[in-house]
């Protein structure tokens, strides 16, 4: 099952995905839950899901909507940063410990097919294909050995970072959290669809059309099971967090030459089972 956030007719709401349509859940739950965040709280959101898609038919096709991001008023966003090798490797960055995490603001994301924004005080905006993994069972000191069970699905994402302000200080919290400047979507695929434990994810990041990124969930340094329990350890994890779990190598910072992104380019970051996450770039 493929859950997504959209604005259609001035209107937010959540559905369901299937073959370019969509069935609005909002609608039919209307009173009930206004987001896809709320739905994920109900104890057996699956099943509904399920039970409204068997008797109703879609309402609108995806290409009349606007995608939002797939949480788009997310409460917790844990972002992981050098969690592949190879990513650590042309980072010449310190392999830690533990996770090393950081938090983007639900405003700098944007939605599938919305155009990333170039900040006008930055010429070092790049690119970071990544899967985000949505919790769908809330819980505080989760062990890893029950954190697959926390999971609702998995989602593309292009933590897409401002360099230059992410190195102005060792936070990195400037450089993550300009507007609209992380892409999220283009829609959730449910645990009932994809288990990383039997087939990993795979990891594809687009520029132009050139692949840059190239990767999969079984590289992870900090697997998701560690994740999960890491950062349930901080804070209660609650239904509709995202744990985005990391870029692999291939970024622009490090290539010779570099490669940032400009106005007029194009991002896609596609996830095996998933989808793929399409992005213009523009000038804020």
């Amino acid at each position: 099952m493929k859950l997504g956030s959209f604005r259609i007719q001035g209107r937010e709401t959540f559905g369901a995905v299937l073959d370019g349509k969509v069935i609005d859940l909002g609608l039919r739950l209307e009173g009930r839950h206004a987001s896809l965040r709320s739905f994920l709280a109900e104890k057996n959101w699956l099943e509904v899901a399920r039970g409204i898609m068997d008797d109703t038919q879609p309402d609108f096709a995806l290409a009349d909507a606007t995608c939002l991001p797939v949480i788009p008023s997310g409460n917790k966003i844990f972002c992981i940063g050098v969690n592949y090798a190879d990513h650590l490797e042309e980072t010449r960055i310190r392999k830690a410990t533990h996770p090393t995490v950081f938090l983007r603001y639900a405003e700098s994301q944007t939605g599938h097919l919305q155009p990333l924004l170039h900040p006008r005080e930055s010429t070092q905006f790049d690119f970071e294909g990544e899967v985000a993994l949505v919790i769908g069972q809330g819980g505080r000191r989760i062990p890893a050995d029950r954190a697959w069970d926390h999971i609702a699905g998995y989602a593309c994402y292009n933590d897409g970072s401002v360099r230059d302000w992410q190195f102005h200080t060792t936070q990195w919290g400037p450089g993550k959290n300009f507007v609209s400047t992380g892409a999220f979507g283009p829609w959730m695929t449910a645990t009932d669809e994809i288990d990383p434990r039997k087939t990993p994810l795979t990891l594809t990041t687009r520029v132009n059309g050139s692949v840059v990124q190239q990767s999969n969930t079984d590289c992870l340094i900090f697997g998701i099971p560690e994740l999960i329990r890491y950062c349930s350890t901080l804070l209660p994890l609650a239904p509709g967090d995202v744990i985005v779990t990391g870029t692999p190598g291939g970024v622009g910072m490090a290539r010779e030459p570099q490669l940032f992104l400009k106005p007029g380019d194009q991002v896609e970051v596609e996830v095996s089972g998933v989808g793929t996450l399409v992005n213009g770039v523009q000038m804020d």
